[in-house]
């Protein structure tokens, strides 16, 4: 989609190369079996490579890489013994957040730190790229690294932290963009098992986005609104959602982690979105509807769960049509 350097939103704690890796990983370390000695630059997402970089791997996903400067971390055995630089570890949640606490110095860590001036009494990153056309309101918080296109609007009390905004981009009152995403283990809860986030956000031109919005940045790579989009009030987008262009969603809809929508979308309010699933283009949700499977293009839908909008009126008239009927044979009976 495009490339972004992750440094310019997370400072560097410590260097480590691939013969190291127990300096990160430690006793969840099982085996490993490491060919090639490299500095580990990154984390890298199985949908987004790069050379020097750590890829963790769970799941039986068809993966075909094999570089020299490319270390697997797996807890499952049979891709440790498929790859040439691989680490198997116990617990690939835990092994996860020990890399990115040792590589990354992120906004979930103490030693986290930012540098502001204080502009109509907002502050202001010096790391962050503002064109000078942008109209900033009072008390935002912008940070390291953030880039406001030009003719951008960012109103009162807005955060906008770990982001990209292209140009056009309007902003309203009390939104937060770039935050943390909800990275919990079920295995190991509490706020210092929280899974770290290393990725951004990315809001494409001429979007508009409401009031008391919060937009998560990605785990790794990048969450994504499409250009021409429109996000009503009140509207959570969670890690890793990718919206296509000219999407509409009304308020006080959710969409969980990295579900993936097309182009055109139409979402009416109060609506859901199941996570890990995928919308096609030119989709209809009606309001309050819980979608909780993969939609194809053109489709239309309503209810919960989520069916064809006709196939739910349908049922709805049935639905009705039983109740008169209950009504009516039910008067002058007794218990």
């Amino acid at each position: 989609m495009f490339s972004y350097d992750k440094y310019d939103f997370y400072q560097l704690n410590n260097k480590i190369f691939s013969i190291d890796i127990k300096l990160a990983l430690n006793e969840l370390i099982i085996e490993k079996n490491i060919h090639s000695n490299f500095e580990i630059k990154n984390i890298s997402s199985i949908d987004n490579i790069n050379l020097n970089s750590a890829v963790f791997i769970n799941s039986d996903k068809n993966f075909k890489l094999n570089e020299d400067k490319i270390l697997i971390i797996t807890d499952n055995k049979v891709f440790y013994t498929k790859y040439k630089n691989c680490v198997l570890v116990n617990d690939i949640n835990r092994s996860f957040k020990a890399l990115a606490d040792y590589i990354y110095i992120h906004d979930d860590s103490l030693k986290y730190n930012d540098e502001f001036n204080l502009i109509n009494n907002s502050s202001i990153s010096k790391f962050a790229k503002i064109d000078p056309s942008v109209k900033i309101g009072r008390n935002c918080l912008i940070g390291r690294g953030v880039s406001i296109g030009k003719n951008s609007i960012v109103k009162n009390n807005v955060v906008i932290k770990n982001s990209i905004l292209s140009e056009n981009v309007i902003v309203s009152d009390n939104s937060t963009i770039g935050c943390t995403g909800f990275g919990f283990d079920l295995k190991n809860m509490g706020s210092v098992n929280l899974s770290p986030h290393i990725g951004i956000v990315y809001i494409d031109e001429n979007v508009s986005i409401g009031s008391n919005c919060s937009i998560d940045k990605a785990k790794i790579d990048v969450t994504y609104i499409g250009k021409n989009s429109m996000i009503d009030n009140l509207v959570h987008i969670a890690h890793n959602v990718i919206i296509g262009d000219n999407a509409c969603i009304a308020a006080q809809t959710g969409i969980a982690g990295s579900v993936k929508i097309g182009n055109n979308l139409i979402c009416g309010g109060q609506s859901a979105f199941a996570g890990h699933i995928t919308i096609g283009n030119d989709v209809l949700v009606a309001g309050k509807s819980g979608v909780t499977k993969n939609l194809k293009d053109k489709s239309s839908v309503a209810g919960f769960p989520a069916t064809d909008i006709n196939k739910w009126k349908k049922s709805i008239i049935l639905s009705r049509k039983k109740n008169a009927w209950y009504k009516r044979n039910s008067k002058g009976t007794t218990s």
